[in-house]
């Protein structure tokens, strides 16, 4: 759970080279963290004046989490995004009981549909299966990965690429 994003990042993309999965993971990782979000919206918490969602809880420790993790750019930015998706996920929790579910309940099962279409395109197997902090990790990777796509972290980009490879497009016709 200490290790920093650097090392958290290229652990996670080792399981990540093919650019098919990647581009899944831009669609299934948010709509499982807005899932989430949805699913927790509808537990509220009141204290004094204060009244406070367990999405909200649970996005206040990873937020803790991840700016932690020794880069604040990388942090505060899945922060952020997860903050959205969070705003956006509340609204859901207000209507019927029926609609909240299907909601939340369909798109945390979409989101990890999209998950296991790219890991087919991989031939691997989710990072999470050996390491479940790669469920907090999958937001910062994704995230990251559209900050290098925007010119950002140039150098962190190239360590990960050092460690896990560059990305590629697996060949499905030769199963490695």
């Amino acid at each position: 759970m200490a290790r920093q994003a650097t090392d958290l990042m290229a652990q996670y993309a080792a399981y990540h080279r093919d650019r098919r999965n990647i581009a899944t993971h831009f669609v299934g990782i948010p709509l499982i963290v807005f899932a989430i979000g949805v699913l927790l919206a509808r537990a509220q918490f009141h204290v004094g004046d204060w009244t406070v969602s367990a999405a909200w809880l649970v996005w206040g420790g990873a937020t803790i989490w991840y700016l932690t993790r020794g880069n604040f750019v990388l942090g505060l930015s899945t922060a952020l995004v997860n903050a959205v998706l969070m705003a956006l996920a509340h609204p859901l929790a207000d209507g019927s009981f029926g609609g909240w579910l299907a909601w939340g309940l369909g798109s945390f099962i979409v989101g990890w549909i999209i998950q296991f279409v790219g890991h087919y395109y991989e031939g691997r197997k989710p990072a999470f299966v050996d390491d479940l902090v790669g469920l907090l990790v999958g937001p910062m990777f994704v995230v990251g990965e559209a900050l290098f796509a925007m010119g950002w972290g140039r150098d962190l980009l190239a360590e990960i690429e050092r460690r896990a490879g560059p990305t590629h497009l697996r060949d499905l016709t030769h199963p490695a």
